[in-house]
């Protein structure tokens, strides 16, 4: 009888350990609409990158990304990444020299989330060799790219529409991220 009760109790406190686990995190999340393609929902950690995502957070607030463009989209040999965030994606040629290189103006450091660079993950993109450089800009990965852990903030994740993100093409517009 008391080899039950101790197998009762255990088995009542291990379900309690893990009933937190199971509760879905209330996390906020950005949707953006791209012009003839779709909606992305992309879910934010702003308890693994909290500069990060407030800052993305503000320039979302102030429409910032509106009416730009997806400025690069690797996709050969392999499935890689599409970038946006540039503001001059909204009047300037897909093929610029200066395309990718704008951004609001900010400067946000690096933050070792601990997410992984995986396929549908989000994070910041930054200048080559200095991860310390984030801003506006960020990338979407359709595909694992797990060489790229530790050199960038991965702020969110893709929760819906991973199909849209697969038909982006280069210069494919956001109408409005919210």
């Amino acid at each position: 009888m008391a080899l039950r009760r101790l197998i009762l109790f255990v088995a009542v406190l291990m379900a309690a350990l893990m009933v937190p686990a199971l509760i879905p995190q209330n996390r906020p999340t950005m949707t953006l609409e791209v012009e003839g393609r779709g909606r992305i929902v992309i879910e934010m950690y702003p308890d693994k990158a909290p500069q990060t995502v407030g800052h993305i957070q503000g320039l979302v607030r102030r429409g910032f990304y509106d009416g730009q463009r997806f400025f690069r989209v690797i996709t050969e040999p392999r499935p890689y990444l599409i970038q946006t965030g540039d503001p001059a994606s909204r009047t300037q040629a897909m093929d610029s020299a200066n395309m990718g290189s704008g951004g609001s103006g900010a400067r946000v450091p690096y933050e070792d989330s601990g997410l992984p660079n995986d396929t549908g993950y989000v994070g910041l993109s930054t200048l080559p060799r200095d991860r310390d450089s984030g801003d506006s800009q960020f990338y979407i990965l359709l595909g694992p790219s797990r060489f790229l852990d530790g050199q960038y903030t991965v702020f969110g994740r893709v929760t819906q529409g991973m199909d849209v993100v697969r038909s982006i093409q280069l210069g494919d517009r956001i109408t409005s991220i919210r």
